[in-house]
């Protein structure tokens, strides 16, 4: 049986990989899910969503070269209007306008010291640990002469 991509199927999960799941579909042919996508939230691992065993409804995203490529998240069917967590962001242009009139985020973050403060600081501190280094290191020589023996 040809699976066709686009269309939604069953299958039993039958591998657990750390960048996806492999799922057996109707046929005998196996396909993987994608870690990206598992589910519309963020996916550390992937056995946090999925067992071996697991029945799951998938889409078929793509077919190349005898591999096919699923989506669990795709093939849920959700209301028309609402989208996933990832697209409620606002596009960069949104953004970029919204920073340029004046919009910050909530916080008032400022730097503590600028560059130059904090090169000079950096210059005094490196000053001091080489004198006291050269110091340490100039008592244990021993100083004037050569070997004795």
């Amino acid at each position: 049986m040809s699976i066709e991509v686009g269309s939604k199927v069953q299958g039993k999960v039958t591998g657990i990989t750390n960048f996806g799941a492999f799922v057996e579909l109707p046929g005998g042919s196996t396909g993987l899910v994608h870690i990206s996508e598992v589910a519309d939230s963020y996916v550390k691992d992937v056995n946090d969503h999925l067992k071996v065993g697991d029945q799951v409804e998938v889409k078929v995203i793509s077919e190349k070269d005898g591999k096919t490529a699923l989506s669990i998240k795709k093939a849920v069917d959700r209301p028309e209007g609402q989208t996933s967590s990832y697209s409620k962001r606002l596009p960069r242009q949104a953004r970029d306008d919204m920073h340029s009139k004046g919009f910050r985020p909530k916080g008032n973050f400022k730097p503590k010291e600028n560059f130059e403060d904090k090169m000079a600081r950096f210059l005094k501190t490196s000053e001091e640990n080489l004198t006291s280094l050269k110091r340490s290191t100039e008592t244990k020589r021993g100083g004037r002469g050569g070997r004795r023996g």
